[in-house]
């Protein structure tokens, strides 16, 4: 069950306003509603700013009155991401409500240039909801990638085995969680002489994969970056799958830029200096071989992956 907590409760969601505001009918659909992502998890759009035409409006003061048809201004937008123009994208905003385990939030916050704010368990007392992975996402150490998973998969004794204690080890610190709050049991609620510990230190008994909540405002330049990396196939699964979520919800929102997006940047690629002098001599018709090519084993892979 995908649990939306009180933080949200100040949300006009029944209610419709007149504006003049340029406005994405596909983003107004769906506004406030949750997207489930993990197994409780969501991310929903609270509130966004721009479209399409503010990213060439915002281009156009650079470059004079410019072109006005639809065609020519998905074309300037087109111009724009390949040559790695951001600030008419800056000009765009969207802030999401995220529900998220603690490890994810961790990864996600690496990313700098947001504006956040996360559910205080300060103030307020966690749910008992963590994530449990499903049996297929278990894998052991990459002996490739220090830092993450192989593909190799666990047998169903071992699966079943991790399984088991990573619940049994959440249901247990949530019930010391309550302990340590003086909330566990009615034994414990009728001694008068107990109070607990305050809820701030509480919570530092709580695992990683425990689920906490922000709003999270950007810009699309960033929010491209930040699909970019997490949206990656090397990235993790679980922050992955979030990425994934998000990148619908910018083709609704902005979809000449999604479309450039997908083209010049998603699923695009950049060459470093010799890597591009490695293409021109296999096109000038030379047998460029890893031993011969000047670059890394890992450079190499990763151009031989790029170049399919």
């Amino acid at each position: 069950m995908n649990k939306v907590v009180a933080m949200t409760d100040a949300i006009p969601k029944d209610e419709t306003f007149q504006t003049k505001r340029a406005t994405s009918a596909a983003l107004e659909a769906i506004l406030y509603d949750p997207i489930p992502v993990l197994d409780h998890g969501f991310i929903r759009v609270i509130d966004y700013m721009g479209d399409d035409a503010a990213i060439v409006q915002a281009a156009r003061v650079s470059y004079g009155r410019g072109t006005k048809q639809v065609s020519q201004d998905k074309g300037l937008i087109n111009y724009l991401m390949r040559h790695w123009h951001s600030t008419p994208f800056e000009m765009c905003e969207i802030k999401f409500h995220v529900k998220l385990p603690i490890f994810v939030a961790r990864q996600w916050i690496r990313h700098r240039t947001a504006n956040v704010n996360e559910y205080s368990a300060r103030y307020s007392i966690m749910d008992k909801e963590f994530y449990i992975p499903d049996a297929s996402q278990l894998a052991p150490q990459s002996k490739k990638n220090h830092q993450g998973r192989g593909g190799d998969t666990l047998s169903a004794a071992e699966s079943a085995r991790v399984l088991e204690i990573l619940k049994g080890d959440s249901e247990q610190v949530y019930e010391h969680y309550q302990e340590l709050m003086g909330q566990q049991d009615e034994t414990l609620a009728h001694d008068n002489d107990r109070q607990g510990i305050a809820r701030e230190l509480a919570r530092m008994n709580l695992t990683l994969n425990y689920y906490t909540q922000w709003y999270w405002k950007i810009d699309l330049h960033n929010l491209m970056h930040f699909l970019m990396l997490r949206a990656d196939p090397h990235a993790q699964y679980e922050i992955r799958v979030y990425a994934d979520a998000m990148i619908k919800v910018v083709e609704k929102w902005v979809p000449f830029a999604f479309e450039a997006f997908q083209e010049h940047r998603l699923h695009g690629s950049r060459l470093s200096r010799s890597g591009l002098g490695v293409v021109k001599r296999m096109i000038a018709g030379e047998k460029v071989t890893a031993e011969t090519s000047g670059l890394t084993k890992r450079e190499w892979d990763e151009l031989m992956a790029t170049l399919g």
